[in-house]
Protein backbone atom coordinates (compact mmCIF):
# COMPACT_ATOMS: atom_id res chain seq x y z
CA UNK A 1 0.00 0.00 0.00
CA UNK A 2 1.59 3.37 -0.96
CA UNK A 3 1.28 6.04 1.68
CA UNK A 4 -0.06 9.01 -0.20
CA UNK A 5 -1.87 8.73 -3.19
CA UNK A 6 0.71 8.12 -6.31
CA UNK A 7 -0.34 11.02 -8.29
CA UNK A 8 0.03 13.45 -5.53
CA UNK A 9 3.23 12.18 -4.24
CA UNK A 10 5.16 11.63 -7.74
CA UNK A 11 5.53 7.67 -7.95
CA UNK A 12 2.75 7.53 -10.11
CA UNK A 13 4.34 5.46 -12.71
CA UNK A 14 5.77 3.21 -10.27
CA UNK A 15 3.00 2.31 -8.52
CA UNK A 16 0.66 1.53 -11.52
CA UNK A 17 3.49 -0.83 -12.89
CA UNK A 18 3.63 -4.55 -11.90
CA UNK A 19 7.11 -5.91 -10.98
CA UNK A 20 8.67 -7.81 -13.45
CA UNK A 21 9.34 -11.29 -13.71
CA UNK A 22 11.14 -13.59 -15.70
CA UNK A 23 8.95 -17.18 -16.16
CA UNK A 24 10.58 -20.17 -17.42
CA UNK A 25 9.49 -20.80 -21.17
CA UNK A 26 10.13 -16.81 -21.65
CA UNK A 27 9.76 -15.48 -25.08
CA UNK A 28 13.16 -14.06 -26.59
CA UNK A 29 10.80 -10.31 -26.25
CA UNK A 30 9.82 -11.13 -22.61
CA UNK A 31 13.31 -11.54 -21.95
CA UNK A 32 14.47 -8.87 -23.64
CA UNK A 33 12.11 -6.52 -21.25
CA UNK A 34 13.76 -8.35 -18.52
CA UNK A 35 17.33 -6.82 -19.64
CA UNK A 36 15.71 -3.78 -20.54
CA UNK A 37 14.08 -3.78 -16.64
CA UNK A 38 17.39 -4.22 -14.65
CA UNK A 39 19.34 -1.73 -16.45
CA UNK A 40 16.98 0.92 -15.94
CA UNK A 41 16.23 -0.02 -12.29
CA UNK A 42 20.52 -1.13 -11.09
CA UNK A 43 21.65 2.47 -13.22
CA UNK A 44 18.83 4.95 -12.13
CA UNK A 45 16.95 5.44 -15.04
CA UNK A 46 20.40 6.32 -16.85
CA UNK A 47 20.65 6.19 -20.49
CA UNK A 48 22.70 2.93 -22.06
CA UNK A 49 24.58 2.87 -25.06
CA UNK A 50 24.32 -0.22 -27.15
CA UNK A 51 28.66 -0.39 -26.97
CA UNK A 52 27.84 -0.10 -22.86
CA UNK A 53 25.61 -3.04 -22.45
CA UNK A 54 26.47 -6.37 -21.00
CA UNK A 55 26.49 -8.37 -24.15
CA UNK A 56 27.83 -11.82 -22.54
CA UNK A 57 25.12 -11.73 -19.62
CA UNK A 58 22.38 -10.84 -21.39
CA UNK A 59 23.02 -14.09 -23.43
CA UNK A 60 23.42 -16.28 -20.35
CA UNK A 61 20.66 -14.76 -18.80
CA UNK A 62 18.64 -15.22 -22.33
CA UNK A 63 19.92 -18.79 -22.53
CA UNK A 64 18.86 -19.01 -18.68
CA UNK A 65 22.33 -20.24 -18.07
CA UNK A 66 21.91 -17.48 -14.75
CA UNK A 67 18.95 -16.21 -12.77
CA UNK A 68 18.23 -12.21 -12.89
CA UNK A 69 19.73 -12.29 -9.18
CA UNK A 70 22.85 -13.33 -11.27
CA UNK A 71 22.09 -10.51 -13.71
CA UNK A 72 21.20 -8.06 -11.57
CA UNK A 73 24.79 -8.51 -9.65
CA UNK A 74 27.14 -8.28 -13.07
CA UNK A 75 24.97 -5.30 -13.77
CA UNK A 76 26.01 -3.52 -10.71
CA UNK A 77 29.58 -4.99 -10.48
CA UNK A 78 30.04 -3.76 -14.02
CA UNK A 79 32.28 -0.86 -14.76
CA UNK A 80 29.33 0.79 -16.67
CA UNK A 81 27.72 1.04 -12.63
CA UNK A 82 31.14 1.40 -10.82
CA UNK A 83 32.08 4.52 -13.10
CA UNK A 84 29.34 5.89 -12.52
CA UNK A 85 28.33 5.60 -9.36
CA UNK A 86 31.40 4.35 -7.16
CA UNK A 87 34.46 6.23 -8.71
CA UNK A 88 32.78 9.90 -9.15
CA UNK A 89 30.44 10.44 -6.14
CA UNK A 90 31.12 10.77 -2.45
CA UNK A 91 30.67 7.59 -0.29
CA UNK A 92 27.40 8.14 1.32
CA UNK A 93 26.43 9.57 -2.04
CA UNK A 94 27.23 5.71 -3.48
CA UNK A 95 25.63 4.40 -0.81
CA UNK A 96 22.51 5.88 -0.51
CA UNK A 97 21.96 5.39 -4.61
CA UNK A 98 23.45 1.53 -4.42
CA UNK A 99 20.21 1.22 -1.42
CA UNK A 100 17.65 2.38 -3.88
CA UNK A 101 19.15 0.74 -6.57
CA UNK A 102 19.57 -3.21 -5.52
CA UNK A 103 16.72 -2.98 -2.46
CA UNK A 104 14.48 -0.41 -3.94
CA UNK A 105 14.46 1.86 -0.38
CA UNK A 106 16.71 4.29 0.90
CA UNK A 107 19.15 3.85 4.35
CA UNK A 108 17.09 4.12 7.26
CA UNK A 109 20.06 5.50 9.78
CA UNK A 110 23.46 5.49 10.40
CA UNK A 111 23.95 1.96 11.31
CA UNK A 112 23.04 0.54 7.97
CA UNK A 113 25.70 3.16 6.15
CA UNK A 114 28.23 2.14 8.62
CA UNK A 115 27.83 -1.36 7.74
CA UNK A 116 28.46 -1.11 4.36
CA UNK A 117 31.07 1.52 4.61
CA UNK A 118 32.99 -1.33 6.89
CA UNK A 119 32.80 -3.69 3.80
CA UNK A 120 34.38 -1.29 1.52
CA UNK A 121 36.80 -0.26 4.14
CA UNK A 122 37.84 -3.90 4.77
CA UNK A 123 36.86 -5.74 1.15
CA UNK A 124 36.25 -3.45 -1.38
CA UNK A 125 33.33 -2.13 -3.84
CA UNK A 126 32.39 -5.85 -5.62
CA UNK A 127 32.27 -7.72 -1.69
CA UNK A 128 29.69 -4.51 -1.20
CA UNK A 129 27.53 -5.25 -4.25
CA UNK A 130 27.52 -8.90 -2.79
CA UNK A 131 26.32 -7.61 0.47
CA UNK A 132 23.15 -6.04 -0.64
CA UNK A 133 22.29 -9.05 -3.47
CA UNK A 134 23.03 -11.52 -1.12
CA UNK A 135 21.01 -10.35 1.66
CA UNK A 136 18.13 -11.90 3.12
CA UNK A 137 16.21 -8.66 2.95
CA UNK A 138 16.92 -9.02 -0.99
CA UNK A 139 15.94 -12.65 -1.60
CA UNK A 140 12.87 -11.83 0.61
CA UNK A 141 11.69 -8.79 -1.09
CA UNK A 142 12.92 -9.95 -5.01
CA UNK A 143 14.05 -13.80 -5.13
CA UNK A 144 15.65 -14.89 -7.92
CA UNK A 145 13.41 -14.11 -10.57
CA UNK A 146 12.06 -10.58 -9.90
CA UNK A 147 14.15 -7.47 -11.23
CA UNK A 148 14.18 -4.99 -8.08
CA UNK A 149 11.31 -2.30 -8.04
CA UNK A 150 11.02 0.95 -5.84
CA UNK A 151 9.36 -0.07 -2.92
CA UNK A 152 10.79 2.36 0.32
CA UNK A 153 7.74 4.46 -0.51
CA UNK A 154 5.26 1.57 0.78
CA UNK A 155 3.56 0.88 3.99
CA UNK A 156 5.69 -2.23 5.16
CA UNK A 157 5.38 -4.23 8.59
CA UNK A 158 8.78 -3.26 10.80
CA UNK A 159 9.88 -0.18 8.54
CA UNK A 160 9.86 3.52 10.53
CA UNK A 161 8.73 7.15 9.35
CA UNK A 162 12.27 7.91 9.04
CA UNK A 163 13.24 5.73 6.19
CA UNK A 164 10.04 6.75 4.71
CA UNK A 165 10.56 10.39 4.61
CA UNK A 166 13.79 9.16 3.10
CA UNK A 167 12.64 7.53 -0.10
CA UNK A 168 11.46 10.87 -1.38
CA UNK A 169 14.27 12.32 -1.06
CA UNK A 170 15.94 9.92 -3.80
CA UNK A 171 12.71 9.52 -5.36
CA UNK A 172 9.98 12.02 -7.26
CA UNK A 173 9.22 10.79 -10.46
CA UNK A 174 10.27 8.86 -13.41
CA UNK A 175 11.50 11.45 -15.62
CA UNK A 176 14.79 11.84 -14.66
CA UNK A 177 18.24 9.66 -13.77
CA UNK A 178 20.43 9.29 -10.99
CA UNK A 179 22.89 10.27 -13.41
CA UNK A 180 22.32 13.68 -14.15
CA UNK A 181 18.99 14.53 -13.00
CA UNK A 182 19.20 15.42 -9.51
CA UNK A 183 20.08 19.18 -8.68
CA UNK A 184 22.44 17.75 -5.83
CA UNK A 185 25.00 16.08 -8.48
CA UNK A 186 26.80 14.15 -6.95
CA UNK A 187 26.01 15.26 -2.87
CA UNK A 188 24.90 13.23 -0.54
CA UNK A 189 21.23 13.42 -0.10
CA UNK A 190 20.77 12.12 2.94
CA UNK A 191 24.19 12.20 4.88
CA UNK A 192 23.71 13.89 7.89
CA UNK A 193 20.05 13.42 8.08
CA UNK A 194 20.57 9.55 8.09
CA UNK A 195 23.85 9.56 10.94
CA UNK A 196 20.96 12.13 12.91
CA UNK A 197 18.39 9.50 11.83
CA UNK A 198 15.47 12.70 12.05
CA UNK A 199 12.63 12.63 9.31
CA UNK A 200 12.84 14.96 6.72
CA UNK A 201 9.85 17.14 5.12
CA UNK A 202 7.77 15.09 2.66
CA UNK A 203 6.07 17.59 0.27
CA UNK A 204 3.47 16.47 -2.41
CA UNK A 205 4.13 18.15 -6.15
CA UNK A 206 2.02 20.69 -7.38
CA UNK A 207 -0.70 18.95 -9.61
CA UNK A 208 -2.50 16.82 -7.43
CA UNK A 209 -5.32 15.21 -9.39
CA UNK A 210 -8.60 13.37 -8.69
CA UNK A 211 -9.45 14.77 -5.87
CA UNK A 212 -6.31 13.39 -3.54
CA UNK A 213 -5.48 17.39 -3.16
CA UNK A 214 -5.11 17.76 0.41
CA UNK A 215 -7.47 20.92 2.04
CA UNK A 216 -6.25 21.65 5.74
CA UNK A 217 -9.26 21.05 8.01
CA UNK A 218 -10.14 24.01 10.02
CA UNK A 219 -7.90 24.85 13.23
CA UNK A 220 -10.31 22.81 15.37
CA UNK A 221 -9.69 19.72 13.97
CA UNK A 222 -6.02 19.55 14.55
CA UNK A 223 -4.51 16.98 16.85
CA UNK A 224 -1.71 17.18 18.81
CA UNK A 225 0.38 14.23 20.08
CA UNK A 226 1.94 14.37 23.39
CA UNK A 227 2.83 17.64 25.43
CA UNK A 228 5.56 19.02 23.32
CA UNK A 229 8.50 18.11 21.02
CA UNK A 230 10.75 16.00 23.54
CA UNK A 231 13.83 15.86 23.75
CA UNK A 232 14.85 16.39 20.17
CA UNK A 233 13.23 19.64 19.76
CA UNK A 234 10.98 19.51 16.83
CA UNK A 235 7.10 18.74 16.20
CA UNK A 236 6.28 17.07 12.69
CA UNK A 237 3.03 18.22 11.40
CA UNK A 238 1.55 15.23 9.15
CA UNK A 239 -1.25 16.10 6.86
CA UNK A 240 -3.54 12.72 6.23
CA UNK A 241 -6.49 12.40 3.26
CA UNK A 242 -8.57 10.16 2.11
CA UNK A 243 -9.46 8.57 5.76
CA UNK A 244 -11.69 5.61 4.80
CA UNK A 245 -12.51 2.47 6.98
CA UNK A 246 -10.43 -1.04 6.23
CA UNK A 247 -13.67 -2.97 6.88
CA UNK A 248 -16.70 -2.52 4.04
CA UNK A 249 -19.86 -1.66 4.91
CA UNK A 250 -18.91 -0.29 7.87
CA UNK A 251 -19.06 3.61 8.41
CA UNK A 252 -15.28 5.47 9.40
CA UNK A 253 -15.47 7.13 12.53
CA UNK A 254 -13.67 10.11 10.94
CA UNK A 255 -16.06 13.24 10.22
CA UNK A 256 -13.71 14.97 8.05
CA UNK A 257 -11.45 12.72 4.99
CA UNK A 258 -8.90 15.36 6.02
CA UNK A 259 -6.92 15.34 8.95
CA UNK A 260 -3.62 17.09 10.45
CA UNK A 261 -1.53 15.82 13.41
CA UNK A 262 1.59 17.76 14.92
CA UNK A 263 3.46 14.96 16.39
CA UNK A 264 6.62 15.31 18.13
CA UNK A 265 9.29 13.67 17.24
CA UNK A 266 9.79 10.85 19.65
CA UNK A 267 6.61 9.92 18.48
CA UNK A 268 6.27 9.63 14.55
CA UNK A 269 6.82 6.05 13.83
CA UNK A 270 4.10 5.33 16.28
CA UNK A 271 1.92 7.31 14.55
CA UNK A 272 3.10 6.11 10.71
CA UNK A 273 1.79 3.03 12.08
CA UNK A 274 -1.79 3.98 13.14
CA UNK A 275 -1.97 6.12 10.34
CA UNK A 276 -2.28 3.31 8.22
CA UNK A 277 -4.04 1.05 10.38
CA UNK A 278 -6.85 3.21 10.21
CA UNK A 279 -7.10 3.92 6.95
CA UNK A 280 -5.41 7.12 6.42
CA UNK A 281 -3.54 8.32 3.19
CA UNK A 282 -0.41 10.85 4.33
CA UNK A 283 0.37 13.96 2.02
CA UNK A 284 2.44 15.36 3.19
CA UNK A 285 5.26 15.73 6.53
CA UNK A 286 6.42 18.76 7.31
CA UNK A 287 8.89 20.35 10.38
CA UNK A 288 6.68 22.99 12.50
CA UNK A 289 9.25 25.75 13.25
Amino acid sequence: MTFGPASQLGVALFEDTDPIQLWPGRSDEEAATVIQAVYRQVLGNAYVMESERLSVPESQLKRGEISVREFVRQVAKSELYRSRFFDVCPRYRYTELTFKHLLGRAPEGYQETKHHSNILDASGFEADIDSYIDSDEYQNAYGEDIVPYYRGYKTQTGKNMVGFTYMFQLLRGASSSDLKGSLAGNSPKLYKHVIQETPLAVIAPSGGSDGWAFQDSPVGARTRHGAGAGEEGKVYRIEVTAYRSNVVNRVSKFRRSNQVYLVPFDKLSQEYQRIHQMGGVIASITPVS
